[in-house]
């Protein structure tokens, strides 16, 4: 794809020779400053299913999405090579029905009229355009991410084996200016939309819980994020003091010396948004980030929209990692969807309903 057809995705020429300056002059990700664990009382826990305390954020919840004030935002982009250059969000994940359809049925059985937000990527907007006519999927708000061209060490546009420039999506951070650019966020907002959840297409966990919307509204802040326990192995970012100010700081962020086993929670990437606070610039950081490809070096620039989290008032809520009420199943490869089947399986039956 060469650089002129990109522009629908918004790369920028300007932009991308600023990322080649900045190719050159390799710098530490880490935070500097003052950072800590949370201390526990700042992350709470989503309150258990059947308990009467669940039933009443969940019918409070419920309200709000009668009254067509919430949306769910479904991160469909990235580059679709997990699963053999196939877009993920159209891949069937149970009983032939794709990502993408589990997450849409999801929030159908949700009273009101809830919003469906879709934030593609380059490699993925025509597949998943195509994929909702398809399948009928009805109306779905799809807007691309951003694009950028990927360099050499020496800040020049390295070339894949067949001799083009070799694109890539610039991360989710590009939400908030990807749904302002696209004017999604505005047909959301006129809409009489106040509220919109946040998940990867490929985390079927992660479904649109009224109950997390009304405990979102009810901690106050701007940004409520989703963690869950960890496990050995586990890398990611994590929520953490810096220099006073509770964040997600992402796992190649925290410096050496920092023991990241004193945080025991991290971030599942399902967070939730008041969408007048979003509504604005941020000034966020783009990563210097190496890949290998073709087995060449190469240099990309991302950002993450956890770095919000540093910018806006956020709250941190605990969730379930296992059983009928976990919010937690990624898939990034085949393997990874055979091994979670049953437990993805187990979680559309159980919340197949609102009344489930």
């Amino acid at each position: 794809m060469k650089p002129e057809e990109l522009a629908q995705y918004g790369y920028d020429e300007a932009f991308q020779a600023e990322l080649a300056q900045r190719a050159t002059q390799s710098s530490s990700n880490a935070v500097t400053g003052t950072l800590a664990p949370l201390p526990a009382e700042s992350i709470v826990s989503l309150p258990a299913l059947g308990t009467p305390e669940r039933a009443r954020l969940r019918a409070a919840g419920l309200g709000l999405m009668r009254e067509g004030k919430v949306g769910a935002v479904i991160l469909a982009g990235g580059m679709a090579t997990r699963f053999g250059g196939v877009v993920k969000a159209v891949v069937p994940a149970l009983d032939e029905l794709s990502f993408l359809e589990i997450k849409k049925s999801d929030i159908k059985v949700m009273p009101g009229v809830v919003h469906t937000l879709v934030m593609s990527s380059f490699a993925t907007h025509v597949a998943i355009k195509l994929h909702i006519q398809a399948q009928k999927l009805g109306r779905m708000d799809v807007f691309p991410q951003f694009v950028a061209l990927r360099l050499t060490p020496e800040g020049e546009l390295f070339r894949e084996s067949n001799g083009e420039v070799s694109p890539y999506a610039t991360g989710h951070g590009d939400l908030t200016f990807a749904l302002r650019k696209s004017g999604a966020l505005q047909r959301f907002r006129d809409a009489g939309g106040t509220t919109l959840m946040m998940s990867n297409v490929d985390n079927l966990g992660a479904t649109l819980d009224p109950a997390m919307i009304a405990l979102h509204h009810e901690l106050g802040g701007a940004i409520t994020v989703e963690v869950v326990d960890k496990v050995p192995g586990d890398k990611g970012g994590a929520p953490a003091l810096l220099d006073g100010v509770p964040q997600i700081i992402e796992g190649f962020r925290f410096p050496p010396d920092f023991d990241q086993d004193s945080i025991g929670v991290f971030n599942t990437n399902t967070i939730t948004f008041d969408a007048a606070a979003i509504d604005r610039d941020f000034d966020l950081p783009y990563y210097r980030v190496e890949k290998q490809v073709d087995g060449a070096k190469v240099i990309q620039f991302e950002r993450l929209a956890g770095e919000l989290t540093a910018l806006l008032p956020t709250r941190f809520v605990r969730v379930e990692r296992e059983g009928p009420d976990t919010r937690f199943l990624p898939v990034k490869d085949p393997e990874e969807l055979a091994r979670q089947r049953p437990a993805i399986a187990d979680v559309a039956t159980s919340r197949r309903s609102i009344d489930g």
